[in-house]
């Protein structure tokens, strides 16, 4: 049974200040998240994790983390499209915790005035596993929050409820199996 391994990129200048990062690409890491991103990489080798290849978001906070990891790693890194976060259209730079985005990402068909719906992101990630899957490859794929809660979902049951409010930390590691 072959493994997936996911990690969300460091912090950044944004998620210190509450904001929504989505598909902006001015969201830098600070100092910490290049930290996390360095201690992350030690971590994969002190554990004695392997994976074949990394796959990163072309988001600067996405690619930089995992450039850090593969500088440490040794394992190669490509980027890959598909793991770009979710366009939250209007909602992109305001509040994480504000009210009404709370409520708006319990709309799996809302594409908040610009941007990209729940099922499109869906369609897109699930098609990006199903075809990593086939490869018989271990893979560690850097991304964001909004991907992590599609991986999530692509392994286990989740209501709407659950998959709205599920959250990964910067740079935090997880597991998954085939």
């Amino acid at each position: 049974m072959g493994k997936l391994y996911f990690v969300r990129h460091g912090e950044t200048y944004w998620n210190v200040e509450n904001k929504i990062c989505g598909a902006t690409d001015i969201v830098a890491l600070t100092e910490r998240g290049h930290q996390q991103a360095i201690d992350t990489g030690k971590m994969i080798v002190e554990q004695a994790l392997t994976f074949d290849e990394i796959l990163s978001s072309p988001l600067i906070r996405a690619s930089e983390t995992a450039r850090h990891i593969s500088e440490i790693t040794g394992i190669p890194t490509r980027i890959e499209s598909r793991l770009i976060e979710q366009n939250f259209g209007k909602y992109e730079s305001t509040a994480r915790d504000g009210a009404e985005f709370r409520i708006a990402k319990e709309h799996f068909l809302d594409r908040y005035g610009t941007g990209e719906s729940m099922m499109r992101l869906g369609q897109r990630i699930y098609n990006l596993l199903d075809d990593i899957r086939k490869d018989e490859k271990t893979y560690l794929l850097v991304a964001h929050n909004g991907i992590a809660r599609v991986v999530n979902s692509y392994f286990y049951d989740m209501t709407n409820e659950e998959y709205a409010k599920f959250g990964v930390k910067n740079c935090a590691v997880l597991e998954y199996r085939w």
